[in-house]
């Protein structure tokens, strides 16, 4: 392949790409490139009617992301990357630039544009290499180009518009389509490099590569500008660039890899810039919007450009540097070390039932309130003044109530009470978290630290294996599944589907929001038989006929008939390959169209977030966390397409797929 050559070039450094694009980061994996997600804060927001061609567009776009991400991780990561790669994507057609259609009926109107035509997808590519010096001056060195690939729609009635615009397959898609999914069933033909319609032209990108570390590196006759940002000034050295005759054609070398260009301080004070700096243009190019070129907070940057030969590119990045430490930065940083203990002082509270005696007789002062808990009073003050800081009590006269976030979440007979898990937090993670440098030194999970005895299966042997436990850890999963429920049975239109199982779905609460959401389904919830024994005891009062439970072990038994499974908080606790053997068997009942409907915490795409997923997988769990690209990559595995992802404002997120 292409890439073989500089794959050892790139072993060691730090490549990075500008893009949260679930598409350009699968292609690149699977060309074997290991790198780091940053996605650009630059607003696409450029005019394009100032560019001359459409590939002109793509192209400043692209430069502006992987630039933007090239001058803010010295500062804002505290790292200098070593390659940073930016994309842009654009349908265009009759003249008109399509970029990410804004809603449904703007999918349709860019759709009806395509249909029984030939267009244009371009894709620009901006890599952006740095080279940190050792007085921490780095200097940027800009490579562009573009690919083109001509596509032919079929003539597209409005019904197969409308079915296609209300998959939501369109609404993160240049042009209103994705050809590797759904979208290839429009497409008649397609002349030039399929991946490039798909987001990432890598062909073109890794002949970019070899052209960097395998023949510029040793031409001897490239020569470029020279611009030194300094606490002294600025002082530039213009001199000829002459690209050598074997770059690649649609591409442009704006900076040599022999001659640093941009050369920027990371620390230090505030730069005070030479006379020569006011001759110059005041953007990144003509194109930019001058506040796209502004790094947020207290640090500041300005690209300039010239465009001809003997060019002239300008990096001023001034930083600030405060005396004193500022106040939000000092809460934050103090909200994390006390952390710990406003979860301790929620779990004593919950635990001792303080939220419960306070809805039931609210108004009582600290005396009445330890009476009741048969607590001391001085204890009993310091608890209650503490969740008053926190905000789960109120205080009136030194008479204590619950706040309305108390009686929506910790009072226990709450609909959507949290009580339960909190004792699980409480009783179970808290011991594990207790012993979390050793985990991080091991890498295993410390549940014989935490509770003295080895556990093989988490669940046969620490959950269920007493009646207390046991209990326990239904209560907290029902907490969850209560809260949680009705915005993953809302996510998706499922009238499609008539019956329903919901693997691992414990106490049924789930399951009770899914046939309440869908009149028409029915549900079966499978779950061991030591948890099915015990499911009346928390809907004693249900009579829902389109629910029912069976009892089995997912990974031995033959799963139950249905044209749509469930998994809810199951996948991430699991090893890869217990997660395969149950990902097979749910394959193999089910024909081609039954659906499988994933509900995790999606990580986002560069693992920076949310931190209650990244938290999660401290714990050390056989499973993993994964974001929505690899458990589409792990579904699609299996024989399943992701048909949508939906990033719920609940504490889970959602993924329907489709057997195909």
């Amino acid at each position: 392949m292409v890439l073989n050559p500089v794959i050892s070039k790139l072993s060691g450094k730090l490549v990075v790409l500008a893009s949260a694009s679930p598409r350009r980061l699968e292609i690149l994996r699977n060309a074997g490139l290991r790198f780091e997600v940053v996605p650009s804060w630059f607003k696409e927001t450029l005019d394009k009617g100032l560019f001359k061609a459409p590939h002109e567009y793509a192209v400043e776009t692209a430069k502006q992301k992987a630039l933007e991400v090239a001058r803010r991780m010295p500062f804002k990561h505290l790292k200098t990357p070593d390659i940073v790669i930016g994309a842009d994507t654009i349908v265009t057609v009759d003249g008109m630039i399509l970029e990410k259609p804004v809603d449904k009926f703007d999918a349709y109107k860019m759709l009806s544009s395509l249909s029984g035509k030939e267009h244009s997808v371009f894709t620009g590519v901006a890599i952006v290499l740095c080279h940190e010096k050792e007085d921490e001056e780095v200097d940027y060195q800009l490579i562009d180009f573009y690919e083109e690939t001509k596509v032919k729609f079929a003539d597209l009635s409005d019904d197969l518009l409308w079915e296609y615009v209300n998959s939501g397959e369109p609404m993160d898609k240049a042009g209103g389509y994705g050809i590797q999914a759904l979208g290839g069933m429009l497409v008649e033909y397609v002349h030039g490099d399929f991946l490039n319609v798909v987001g990432f032209p890598l062909n073109h990108f890794c002949k970019q590569l070899d052209c960097i570390y395998n023949r510029w590196t040793s031409s001897s006759a490239q020569e470029s500008a020279s611009v030194h940002v300094s606490h002294n000034g600025i002082h530039t050295t213009p001199v000829l660039t002459q690209p050598p005759s074997n770059v690649p054609a649609q591409s442009s070398q704006n900076i040599l890899p022999s001659s640093p260009v941009n050369q920027v301080k990371r620390k230090g004070s505030e730069s005070e810039l030479g006379q020569s700096s006011c001759t110059m243009i005041n953007s990144l190019s003509t194109h930019t919007n001058a506040k796209e070129a502004e790094l947020s907070g207290s640090e500041s940057a300005t690209l300039q450009q010239m465009t001809s030969p003997g060019q002239v590119v300008q990096l001023n990045v001034t930083e600030h540097e405060d005396n004193e430490p500022r106040k939000e930065d000092l809460q934050r940083i103090t909200e994390l070390m006390d952390g710990f203990k406003a979860s301790k002082a929620l779990f004593t509270a919950s635990k001792l039932h303080v939220f419960d005696l306070l809805q039931s007789r609210p108004g009582l002062d600290a005396a009445q309130v330890a009476q009741e808990l048969k607590a001391s009073v001085k204890g009993t003050e310091c608890l209650l003044e503490a969740c008053v800081s926190l905000g789960l009590l109120k205080s009136k006269g030194r008479k204590y109530e619950n706040t309305a976030l108390a009686t929506r979440f910790l009072w226990s007979e709450s609909p959507f009470s949290l009580h339960g898990y909190i004792q699980h937090c409480d009783s179970t993670v808290w011991p594990l978290f207790s012993h979390l440098e050793s985990a991080v030194w091991e890498g295993t999970n410390q549940h014989e630290k935490a509770f003295g005895k080895k556990s093989k299966d988490i669940f046969q042997d620490s959950y269920y294996n007493s009646q207390e436990v046991k209990l326990r850890f239904m209560n907290a999963m029902h907490s969850i599944a209560k809260v949680t429920g009705a915005a993953v049975a809302k996510a998706f239109d499922l009238s499609s589907y008539k019956t329903a199982c919901d693997l691992g779905g414990c106490t049924g609460a789930m399951a009770y929001e899914f046939a309440k959401a869908h009149p028409g389904l029915s549900v079966t919830v499978f779950d061991l038989p030591a948890v099915v024994e015990m499911s009346d005891h928390f809907h004693p009062l249900h009579t829902n006929s389109r629910v029912s439970f069976v009892a089995g072990d997912f990974f031995k038994d033959d799963l139950p008939k249905a044209d749509l499974y469930i998994l809810a908080r199951i996948l991430h606790d699991w090893p890869d390959e217990k997660v395969h053997v149950l990902l097979r068997k749910i394959a193999d009942a089910c024909a081609p169209g039954c659906g499988l409907l994933l509900s995790e915490i999606f990580l986002d795409e560069d693992r920076r977030g949310p931190s209650r997923g990244l938290l999660q997988a401290l714990s050390m769990s056989e499973g993993k966390q994964r974001s929505s690209t690899e458990y589409s990559l792990l579904l699609k595995s299996h024989g399943f397409v992701t048909a949508h992802v939906r990033h719920t404002d609940n504490l889970l997120d959602a993924m329907l797929c489709i057997k195909v």
